[in-house]
């Protein structure tokens, strides 16, 4: 039996998650230059453990909850959720904030595309709506950014690697929303922590440093944030459709552009006083669609 659509309940979730997602980007961002990325994606995955089993614990998934009926699905949703972590965290290391968000926000429009496509998910006109005004707003946002610089190879190769981490992060959400019909959300953000810590692993020859002091702390950081995150968009996912979320991952990029603003001393543009009204139209839009309703006698 799958769980209902309880779109406002998903929806709060959702933005919880962006909220969440801001403080692990902002932890990542201030350690990206003193430590590699293989170590930063072990601290993320390491101690997102600590939420995630907790959340297990509570929901009483542990350990019971971990298993499953759909190994090969949960390895395709591990799989391209580590490689789009890695990918995310190289190209926040390399380009600026606001080409890193403009290129993620691609991801919500290729997660809508195969929703459709994969999962016979209604791309409604609302959604349209929503999907077309925020990523309007994207793009008012970081143009004058994008249009100050010139464009060689190796910039190129860094647009490329941003990409790369949007198209796989949409192929993770898709399995996310599969996944969740019949698989607990605790054991699906578990098994991507897992597969995360085995990959980084794997970059140990390449060079850790001792990480000490201030450093550590944003390291674990950015795992508690990732890890609550984590359980809130797999939730999310649970109970709202992929379309139907896809627009309010315009508003989850508002928060580390604000962080970035309070943190990191940015100065604030024109450009993004324009853009945020875009960007809460599309989801006020998308949140005003009325839910179809659930078909009577059905069990």
């Amino acid at each position: 039996m799958t769980t209902p659509d309880r779109p406002r309940i998903g929806i709060g979730l959702r933005l919880l998650s962006g909220l969440l997602m801001a403080g692990m980007f902002v932890c990542v961002k201030a350690v990206s230059d003193d430590v590699p990325l293989g170590e930063i994606v072990f601290f993320r995955s390491a101690f997102a453990l600590i939420p995630l089993i907790v959340f297990l614990w509570w929901r009483l998934e542990f350990p019971r909850g971990l298993a499953t009926r759909r190994p090969l699905a949960h390895l395709l949703r591990a799989g391209f959720g580590a490689l789009a972590l890695f990918a995310s965290f190289a190209a926040i290391a390399r380009l600026n904030v606001a080409e890193a968000i403009l290129i993620a926000q691609l991801s919500p429009i290729l997660m809508a595309v195969a929703a459709v496509a994969l999962l016979r998910e209604r791309l409604t006109v609302w959604r349209v709506a929503g999907l077309v005004l925020g990523f309007g707003g994207v793009i008012v946002m970081v143009w004058p950014e994008l249009g100050a610089q010139g464009a060689g190879d190796a910039r190129l190769a860094r647009i490329a690697l941003a990409l790369l981490s949007a198209v796989l992060s949409a192929l993770a959400l898709i399995m996310v929303r599969s996944l969740n019909r019949t698989e607990s959300p605790g054991a699906i953000a578990l098994y991507f922590v897992l597969a995360s810590m085995l990959g980084a692993l794997a970059t140990l020859p390449l060079g850790w440093v001792m990480p000490g002091g201030w450093t550590l702390a944003l390291l674990i950081g950015a795992g508690l944030f990732g890890g609550f995150a984590h359980i809130a968009m797999t939730m999310a996912f649970r109970y709202a459709e992929a379309t139907r979320l896809a627009p309010f991952e315009y508003v989850a990029l508002l928060w580390p552009i604000l962080a970035d603003l309070a943190i990191f001393r940015l100065p604030l543009a024109t450009s993004f006083v324009f853009a945020v009204p875009l960007v809460m139209l599309g989801a006020a839009i998308a949140a005003a669609e009325k839910s179809r309703p659930e078909p009577r006698g059905t069990s």
